[in-house]
């Protein structure tokens, strides 16, 4: 996909794959929509890469929130640890932390719905990553267990090829 048409193009058809109405682009190419009542998912054409990147809002983290958290995110954004290829950002007014993934445009438009699935893997890395936090920022529960099958959750997403 070189051109914002052939991007509209393509998520048009996305739309009609999914079913969702919300997806639809504004005139620079802009989509978001909500999944689940949980995550704002955001896909940009960046015509100039010939990719599309995907960002989800994942949650908005505490100020008083723990180091390990911040450690966490930055292992996983400097290491690509339990990421899938993508990275970490946090938004600097309102501690949103952002999960991004850019897609090879040239690619998505073989097949639409392999993008979808691998959209769908991306909302459940981000469920996961978001439990991760959620743990990390209460300390006094310490489930192990539950810990111990998220990180091997993470550690075994696959996205797309």
């Amino acid at each position: 996909m070189k051109t914002l048409d052939d991007y509209k193009k393509f998520i048009s058809s996305i739309k009609q794959e999914t079913g969702i109405d919300a997806i639809t682009p504004d005139d620079s190419g802009l989509v978001s929509f909500r999944v689940d009542d949980t995550f704002n998912v955001n896909l940009q054409f960046v015509e100039h890469l010939h990719t599309v990147l995907c960002f989800v809002e994942l949650c908005q983290l505490p100020q008083d929130a723990p180091r390990s958290v911040y450690r966490e995110l930055l292992v996983g954004g400097l290491f690509g640890k339990d990421t899938a290829g993508g990275y970490f950002s946090i938004e600097d007014n309102s501690e949103v932390v952002v999960y991004n993934y850019f897609f090879n445009g040239e690619s998505l438009e073989a097949d639409p719905g392999e993008f979808v699935s691998s959209l769908e893997k991306i909302i459940q890395l981000c469920g996961l990553w978001k439990e991760r936090i959620e743990a990390l920022m209460s300390p006094e529960e310490d489930d192990s267990a539950s810990k111990d099958d998220t990180v091997r959750a993470l550690h075994n997403m696959n996205l797309y090829p």
